[in-house]
């Protein structure tokens, strides 16, 4: 993917909304994978002094490689790339890591690094047994920051799935795009990962490759996205009409300037000094508060469901103060992680019991197409299944919560987390409608006391997911 770098750089662009910026977070949704992986191509290539970049996964698909290359080339041009990725998914190879490091305005740490990178198996088993809280502590944290005056943050990890270029499985996900405002909230949080002793440069991890090494594979990643197979033209195309998209949703609302946004993060090594697999951090804390000042109505969007006693309770008690409460999340056969739909399985009673309305997700979908407004759509035969990845709640029809953060036991107490708070009516309907289209009988069953949809899916799925119950899923 050549550099566009024509036209007005974001800085320009962001001129006339200097003062605005300072007390109002500019606020845009991006829905579909297609719109995500756009606006991240394009804030990459016209940064001028800083990229700094926070994923659970990065992998080295056919989006992890383009996306690598924009970072590289943004290097070349002299800014300043920090890359940090979760040590349990480094799903990248470790010479194209390597290379990135070997660039003098590149550099790349790995989180809490006892599992994957630097380690052979005997020293990762010795990890998992001797500690096993340890590498059970992930960071799950998702930005992307430009400038310091731009984030994209939400459920989106690096990769093919998470932007709709999956030929079988898509995630059904969501981000929202800040300026300003709230961006310096993710800058002060990004580097206190950064300079913490859980993030460890890679070069202290892995040997460094030779500069001529180096340099050959910058050059083939520099061919690699050049090749219009790997990027279309139609591609470059929308990324090209950025400022001109940009200006119209400015104009007619889409994009929102809200006052009083709150960007919540836990901290490097969440509950480090806690004994046990339990201890809440920051972003869970802040849910709960939400949902105990909810007066009117919780809607939920989440991939994993897998509920405690606390939970039940919570929701028992919105119920009963009148709160109506819509959670949608994966039914087995969309779910990419069978041992959390157990989890659900076995919880799902209890949240019924206590009110919840719950929707699972059909793998037949009827809004599938227009979810996936890639070109890449016209080139397949059969639509993909899509599985809920995004992790949203809206409260009282006026609060929009984007973030990280699955409503599950891992989340909660694990892994470090983050939700970005927008208090704005106009966005947290917007949101709603869509989340009330993806409920609807024609993309989600309902499940009630009488019915759940698992029958619905293949008999040998339903025996593994059986089976997990028993054995650990990694065995099946």
């Amino acid at each position: 993917m050549a550099p566009q770098l024509g036209g007005p750089t974001l800085e320009q662009m962001l001129k006339p909304f200097t003062e605005r910026m300072k007390t109002h977070t500019g606020v845009t949704v991006l829905e579909d994978g297609a719109g995500a992986m756009v606006s991240r191509a394009w804030l990459a290539q016209k940064a001028v002094r800083t990229i700094d970049v926070q994923y659970f996964i990065f992998s080295a698909d056919n989006v992890g490689l383009v996306g690598i290359d924009l970072l590289l080339r943004a290097a070349e041009r002299g800014v300043r790339v920090r890359l940090m990725i979760d040590d349990l998914l480094v799903d990248t190879d470790a010479s194209f890591l390597l290379a990135l490091d070997a660039h003098p305005n590149l550099e790349i740490r790995i989180y809490n690094p006892n599992l994957r990178a630097g380690k052979n198996l005997p020293s990762a088993l010795l990890n998992t047994v001797t500690d096993f809280r340890g590498v059970n502590q992930r960071m799950h944290n998702k930005t992307l920051i430009i400038d310091g005056n731009a984030v994209i943050t939400g459920g989106r990890n690096v990769a093919d799935e998470y932007f709709d270029f999956n030929t079988t499985y898509n995630f059904r996900d969501r981000d929202v795009l800040l300026l300003g405002g709230a961006v310096g909230q993710i800058t002060k949080s990004f580097n206190e990962f950064w300079n913490h002793k859980l993030s460890v440069p890679i070069n202290k991890l892995l040997k460094p490759i030779p500069k001529d090494t180096a340099k050959q594979l910058w050059s083939n990643l520099h061919h690699y996205s050049c090749d219009p197979n790997h990027v279309w033209p139609s591609v470059l195309e929308r990324i090209a009409r950025v400022p001109e998209a940009f200006t119209t949703k400015v104009s007619t609302g889409v994009f929102r300037w809200v006052k009083d946004v709150i960007y919540v993060s836990d901290k490097p090594g969440k509950n480090e000094q806690t004994k046990g697999l339990k201890g809440r951090g920051y972003s869970t804390n802040a849910l709960i508060d939400l949902i105990r000042n909810a007066k009117e109505s919780i809607v939920i969007q989440t991939p994993y469901l897998v509920t405690t006693e606390l939970s039940h309770r919570l929701f028992a008690e919105a119920k009963r103060r009148g709160v109506r409460i819509q959670i949608l999340t994966n039914s087995l056969a969309t779910t990419d992680n069978i041992a959390a739909f157990r989890g659900y399985q076995v919880s799902r009673s209890h949240l019924l019991e206590a009110g919840v309305e719950l929707f699972e997700f059909r793998p037949d979908a009827q809004l599938r197409r227009m979810i996936m407004t890639s070109s890449f759509i016209r080139t397949i035969k059969e639509l993909p299944i899509f599985g809920i990845h995004a992790k949203t709640m809206v409260v009282d029809e006026k609060i929009l919560v984007v973030g990280t953060f699955n409503l599950d036991p891992r989340s909660a107490h694990l892994n470090t987390e983050c939700v970005t708070l927008i208090p704005d009516e106009n966005l947290s309907q917007q949101v709603l409608r869509i989340l009330n289209l993806e409920m609807k009988p024609e993309n989600s069953w309902q499940t009630t006391p009488k019915f759940n949809p698992d029958k619905n899916s293949p008999w040998s799925l339903r025996f593994k997911t059986w089976m997990s119950g028993i054995v650990p899923t990694s065995l099946l």
